[in-house]
């Protein structure tokens, strides 16, 4: 199994996003984009740990003002390319997710998607940041992997203490009123390293 430190490192998110191509995929993520009809033109949203930037183009072509960070300078290096390419504009930072600059009610949406390198500890400073960053009636987009996602090995940490639970969701986000969850599999094709039958959760909560 691979350790939380080294899961987390720049260093191993750089030679993952240097080889050709893009990681997971160029389209967003299947239960973000599914959800199209909560975002409105001219608002503000955050992508954490975006990577080389799928999800957040992809914010940027739904009308959004969009901010994005990501530890890694070569998958927002991907990521800068990837707007350019889509003629949307977004503003990315190379940051971490207890580096970036939290800003209390800042956000109309914040968007995690498969934020599962953070260990339970630095998942508990992140929920809770993402929260913060939320202005009153804003909505959290979150998707990530369950544990049965252990037995298909499509994707995801590998570690069972980085995976999510609909009851850790709901305790984690009690403080937002919940708009959807969904416990359920589906095949992703999200790149080479979201490819195969998944077990996944999704949640919107509204603050």
């Amino acid at each position: 199994m691979t350790n939380a430190p080294f899961f987390q490192s720049a260093e191993t998110w750089n030679e993952r996003y240097s080889a050709p191509g893009f990681a997971f995929g160029t389209q967003p993520n299947a239960y973000l984009a599914d959800r199209r009809a909560l975002f409105e033109p001219g608002k503000s949203a955050l992508a954490v740990a975006d990577g080389e930037g799928r999800n957040s183009v992809w914010l940027a072509q739904q009308g959004l003002n969009v901010d994005a960070f990501d530890i890694s300078p070569v998958g927002v290096a991907k990521a800068r390319q990837l707007a350019q390419q889509a003629s949307v504009a977004v503003n990315y930072h190379v940051d971490s997710c207890d580096g970036w600059d939290w800003q209390p009610a800042a956000y109309d949406y914040v968007v995690a998607i498969f934020v599962q390198f953070a260990d339970p500890e630095m998942r508990r400073r992140l929920f809770a940041n993402m929260v913060a960053a939320l202005k009153p009636g804003g909505l959290l987009v979150l998707q990530g992997y369950t544990p049965k996602q252990l037995d298909y090995n499509t994707g995801g940490p590998g570690q069972l203490d980085h995976l999510y639970t609909e009851e850790m969701l709901t305790s984690a986000f009690s403080a937002l009123e919940l708009v959807d969850m969904q416990v359920y599999e589906a095949e992703l094709d999200e790149g080479a390293r979201h490819r195969g039958m998944c077990a996944l959760i999704g949640m919107v909560g509204r603050k």
